[in-house]
């Protein structure tokens, strides 16, 4: 009894501090193998739709253990940082980037308040062992979110929020804590093709199934080669990213402008437009994107990706 009790008890601590610190949700899953991903996984990974992100088919065990990532994982907390941006910039800046990379790099700004959680628990509730992870790891974000009831996992393999959509940056604390788990909810995606109907490169060839190959945020991000000549025509104006799933889905119509100054665009950013970006410099590059995740793409990168999203198709 003792026991369930200090469960509740720290539960409710974790939800506190998470909220105090601009978290949006959390939930909580009991730390076990993904069995059922197992399967999923290892056919996407022999279909080769992870394109040339060799990194995923890495560490396999650990991505579906997290018992393998900390030693005496009892729990995984979930949490949901909202990003969606006061004033959308799709189709205003001439070319297009994901809402995400306006500000500064998600992966730092959500570190460092998953290091103050972290912080504060050992605080509140004693010393506990256990990772932060923000998307820099083997660690299947979206499964465990699902699993703790944060949402479910779309059409388009995004989680998806029934109160608040999918504009959201997912991060885990992996701990020996244990907690009362959730629990997660139904699939509330229906009969909608929203997603599927709208990508330009055809990315999702069937329900829940994104073949990373095709798609524009791989295109322009993770591919450092050329891009493929049967892609010609079809980005839309994307130059970093893609939000096109998203922006269809009509459960991001319940989306609001997130309160985080860090996310905020850079003033030059406001600024672009066609004949800006054609003539884009290293230096206005490096200015621009100073602490911006599009860093990850490189100058040369960017350049490839504009010269390319403004050839026409046949």
């Amino acid at each position: 009894m003792k026991k369930a009790i200090q469960k509740k008890r720290n539960t409710a601590i974790v939800k506190t501090e998470a909220k105090a610190l601009g978290f949006n949700f959390t939930g909580i899953s009991k730390a076990a193998f993904l069995e059922e991903d197992a399967p999923r996984m290892e056919k996407w990974l022999n279909q080769g739709m992870h394109g040339n992100m060799s990194y995923l088919a890495n560490h396999f065990e650990k991505r579906l253990d997290p018992r393998k990532l900390v030693d005496n994982a009892k729990s995984v907390i979930s949490l949901m940082f909202n990003y969606y941006p006061p004033k959308d910039l799709t189709h205003q800046l001439g070319f297009n980037i994901a809402k995400y990379a306006y500000g500064e790099d998600y992966h730092f700004v959500i570190k460092r308040k998953l290091k103050a959680l972290m912080a504060q628990l050992n605080e509140k509730i004693g010393q506990i062992e256990g990772r932060v992870f923000v998307d820099s790891a083997p660690v299947m974000e979206r499964t465990w979110a699902a699993k703790s009831g944060l949402g479910w996992i779309g059409k388009n393999s995004l989680l998806l929020n029934k109160e608040a959509g999918s504009f959201y940056f997912l991060a885990e604390i992996i701990s020996d804590l244990e907690l009362e788990p959730d629990g997660p909810i139904k699939d509330y995606c229906g009969t909608c093709t929203k997603c599927i109907d709208a990508c330009p490169t055809d990315a999702i060839p069937e329900p829940y199934v994104v073949d990373g190959s095709k798609c524009i945020s791989y295109l322009t991000i993770e591919l450092k080669e050329n891009i493929p000549e049967s892609f010609k025509g079809q980005f839309n104006d994307w130059i970093f990213g893609c939000d096109i799933c998203q922006d269809v889905c009509p459960w991001n119509r319940f989306s609001t402008a997130h309160q985080t100054e860090a996310f905020l665009p850079h003033n030059d950013l406001s600024k672009m437009n066609k004949r800006k970006w054609e003539e884009l410099t290293e230096e206005v590059f490096r200015v621009i994107f100073k602490k911006s995740a599009v860093k990850r793409t490189k100058f040369t990168g960017m350049k490839r990706n504009i010269k390319y999203a403004g050839l026409k198709g046949e």
